[in-house]
């Protein structure tokens, strides 16, 4: 049975726990709110993009086809960009992550790893990783532009028939999904809701047809494509730091109350043990006196 002493350094030790979880938290909370804020001023900017891509792709028909990044082959081998955190203390968000690329035929799958925990959980597991990337917590473009150079180096090159993104898809504070999308080839453009991206950004809808471009369609769709592929890798940066910050947050908070709860737990069996020793001590007293009259 632990004495007194240890149950006391048992709440010092809980408290000072508490307090360094707390402070996390306040540091994640502050963190998140920044991360969410670029999130969902860049959305705009990726709805408007997506869309007159598809504009443009729509009017061009079957010459997108000519486009090396639209061309589809059977699929052998592919690739993955996993997309996680460089730090742990963030819940499940990195576990679920893992499992979902763990899918994934690691003979016949290249990787890209983005963030500490992706690249470290591809060499535990003997998986073949191609190049590894670490960005800030406020990620920024050159960041997202060096994935994609990669990525279009390997599909270009015929190392991979196929590549997908797995990242964080943020739902609500409490809650982020995770989510695996392709990104190349590019077989089918459709137009998006903000909705899909989260935004309160109210869609215009327009007439395509009466759509001019100079020099033309072709050239345009394919000048902008290397730059839609950078805008959809650093929104995904974007988005998988508010995940990130997020799920720290939460799970903070979640240590903080077990901590304050485990301290309010050991007061009252430390006051139990301190008021049994008194009645003790008290016990001792009485019976020394009565012995003695």
């Amino acid at each position: 049975m632990p004495s007194m002493r240890d149950i006391r350094r048992r709440i010092k030790s809980v408290t000072n726990t508490a307090q360094i979880t707390k402070a996390m938290q306040m540091v994640a909370a502050a963190k998140m709110k920044r991360s969410q804020q670029a999130a969902i001023n860049g959305r705009p900017y990726a709805i408007i993009l997506h869309n007159m891509l598809t504009a443009i792709h729509n009017q061009i028909g079957n010459e997108a086809q000519e486009n090396p990044l639209c061309v589809e082959r059977p699929i052998k081998n592919e690739a993955v960009i996993l997309v996680t955190t460089d730090k742990g203390l963030c819940g499940g968000l990195n576990t679920n992550l893992l499992r979902e690329a763990a899918k994934f035929d690691s003979q016949k799958t290249l990787f890209l790893a983005a963030g500490r925990k992706g690249s470290q959980f591809i060499h535990r597991t003997g998986r073949n990783l191609v190049a590894s990337f670490t960005f800030h917590d406020t990620p920024q473009y050159s960041e997202a532009r060096a994935i994609v150079k990669m990525a279009i180096s390997l599909f270009l090159e015929a190392k991979a028939d196929r590549i997908s993104i797995i990242y964080p898809g943020f739902k609500n504070t409490m809650t982020q999904i995770p989510l695996n999308i392709p990104i190349l080839p590019i077989s089918e453009l459709k137009p998006i809701q903000s909705s899909s991206f989260n935004s309160s950004v109210a869609d215009e809808k327009s007439d395509n047809s009466v759509m001019l471009f100079e020099p033309s369609a072709k050239a345009l769709f394919d000048s902008l494509l290397p730059h839609y592929m950078n805008t959809i890798v650093y929104h995904i940066l974007l988005e998988t730091k508010a995940c990130e910050f997020s799920a720290r947050m939460v799970s903070m908070k979640n240590a903080t109350d077990n901590a304050n709860s485990l301290i309010k737990e050991l007061t009252v069996h430390y006051n139990k043990l301190r008021q049994t020793g008194i009645t003790n001590q008290l016990l001792e007293i009485t019976s020394a006196t009565s012995a003695f009259n």
